[in-house]
């Protein structure tokens, strides 16, 4: 029998398979499609405090199949809205991408604007609102620009939200577009930033009507009522009424009190249900997810933020608002195996910001909180100096728990910085509620507590924040003497949800410290991909494929 070398055979076939599995890992691989999902209002422990009544194919679909890291921080402050949105999707905090909260005072201009104000872009659509929106004040390129970068274009970015800020910081500065509602008429509108007109598939779902659909029905619970044992019973003096209810109780006739008013739909949990229909029209109009090159669908779910702020976290009406949430998560995942195919998208969930409990809640139940009514004090307090430097408004304006000094009138006055300060500051800490008052310009030698010195100075933007920060004791508040709100740097405003599912993600979870800027850099490391400009973040090993 004839001898045969079998070694070069072997190692052409050990060669084929060492190709085939590099391949198989090949740094240019990439999902078909990014979805990222940012929840308004969440606290982490949301995952947990009502995980008894979730279906399995939402919030527990998330934590069975996806990676979960347990232990994420905002590490800035103040924790609003459009600095979350803007931290998320560009790695990095307010002193850098420049979202110093959903508004600032704008020294130029001698007025609040705005965080996504552009007076030379125009509302697009089929909407009656006025006003001027683009990303133009956002610093940092975003995830979704490095993505249109890093393919030449050739992927497709659509953003979706019911708040302007929320699509447009997301979108970045070149998507395919970014769509928010209108409040008047309840259609997803543009601006002229994107586009001259919006897509005729924007139009067909506009024309469906849907807010009119979901606001000519009753709120009614989506369990029987007394199921509701996260919650305190239905109808709390901390609760707001809808204008035209004499209660904040179920049911709410939605028909009644949205005639003539559209954006009711923003505070009910349909509002999630609307975006996420639209959300699914973006995936078919533009066809995402079925080119060549990796697309990214950014959706943001403003009602869970906006039925918290009414009705406070521990209502009924914000536990049914997130048990609703859970099952239109679960149907948009379907639709996402169905169309784009499970395996080949990759999605990520997470908050903008947490919020705390309702003031009046937490002295009922014998906590330490209270309301800050700092209108009203800054304007005891500019008669204060005034007595002392001469009459004038010498703080402008406060605003993200910061407080704008009158530099013209400082300058007229021949008053430093430093004299207000001297004044400012003990009057405001002798207030109930305040830890104290922090010269910005002066805060690496401030005697604060050294994670939360790192928010503050995260947060601060030269040129767009104040001149004094107000620091407030754990559980205060400003303002909100019904309902809730959030901005500080405690937990239950920092501590958000991070969840992960998909293409290469395995299952499991960590308590490993993160950021949100860790974000952006983990979704640059899945797609081997540029991280943002501003980026500051580190991507999360834990959540990478090995």
């Amino acid at each position: 029998m004839k001898h045969i070398n079998r070694l070069p055979f072997l190692l052409i076939v050990f060669s084929a398979l060492a190709f085939t599995s590099c391949n198989n890992h090949a740094p240019g691989k990439r999902p078909k499609l990014v979805v990222g999902i940012v929840v308004d209002q969440m606290r982490w422990d949301y995952l947990y405090r009502f995980n008894s009544k979730y279906t399995h194919t939402g919030f527990k679909r998330l934590l069975r199949e996806g990676y979960d890291c347990e232990n994420v921080h905002i590490n800035y402050f103040p924790s609003y809205t459009g600095p979350g949105h803007a931290c998320v999707y560009t790695g990095s905090v307010p002193s850098i991408h420049g979202i110093a909260g959903n508004a600032w005072y704008d020294r130029d201009l001698s007025k609040r604007i705005n965080c996504v104000d552009d007076t030379s872009a125009r509302l697009v659509g089929l909407g009656t609102m006025e006003g001027h929106v683009s990303p133009r004040n956002l610093l940092s390129t975003t995830i979704t620009d490095e993505l249109r970068l890093a393919t030449n274009f050739k992927s497709k970015v659509v953003s979706v939200a019911l708040k302007d800020r929320s699509a447009v910081l997301p979108g970045g500065h070149h998507p395919n577009g970014a769509y928010f509602v209108d409040g008047n008429t309840g259609n997803f509108i543009t601006t002229s930033y994107y586009m001259k007109e919006v897509p005729t598939w924007v139009n067909n779902f506009n024309n469906k009507n849907l807010t009119r659909k979901y606001l000519d029905q009753d709120w009614t619970t989506l369990l029987p009522i007394e199921q509701y044992t996260e919650s305190t019973k239905d109808n709390e003096p901390f609760e707001r009424s809808y204008a035209g209810e004499p209660s904040p109780t179920f049911p709410h006739h939605l028909g009644k009190i949205s005639r003539g008013h559209p954006d009711v739909i923003s505070y009910t949990p349909f509002g999630n249900t609307l975006t996420l229909d639209f959300a699914k029209a973006a995936i078919e109009g533009e066809h995402l997810g079925t080119g060549a090159s990796t697309d990214f669908l950014a959706i943001s779910l403003s009602s869970t933020d906006l039925v918290g702020h009414q009705f406070g976290p521990n209502s009924i009406e914000a536990e049914d608002c997130f048990l609703r949430l859970d099952q239109e998560l679960g149907k948009f995942f379907s639709y996402l195996d169905e169309t784009v195919g499970k395996g080949n998208y990759v999605v990520f969930l997470t908050a903008d910001h947490g919020v705390a409990h309702s003031s009046d809640y937490m002295l009922e139940n014998g906590i330490q909180a209270g309301v800050y009514k700092v209108d009203s004090v800054i304007q005891s307090l500019n008669v204060y100096l005034g007595d002392k430097f001469g009459q004038g408004e010498w703080i402008r304006k406060p605003e993200n728990m910061q407080l704008y000094l009158n530099r013209e009138l400082m300058a007229e006055k021949k008053v430093t910085e430093d004299e207000l300060f001297s004044i400012v500051r003990p009057y405001l800490i002798n207030s109930k509620g305040i830890v104290d008052v922090i010269d910005l310009k002066n805060l690496a030698t401030t005697q604060v507590q050294a994670d939360i010195k790192m928010r503050i100075a995260n947060g601060y933007n030269l040129k767009r924040s104040g001149d004094f920060q107000i620091l407030y004791e754990p559980g205060w508040i400003e303002n909100y003497t019904q309902g809730a709100t959030h901005g500080t740097p405690y937990a239950y405003d920092t501590h958000i949800p991070l969840l992960w599912m998909g293409w290469k993600i395995k299952h499991g979870h960590d308590n490993n410290a993160a950021f949100m800027t860790d974000i952006a850099p983990t979704v640059a490391a899945l797609l081997h991909i540029q991280e943002p400009s501003g980026s500051i973040g580190k991507p999360i090993v834990t959540v990478l494929p090995r």
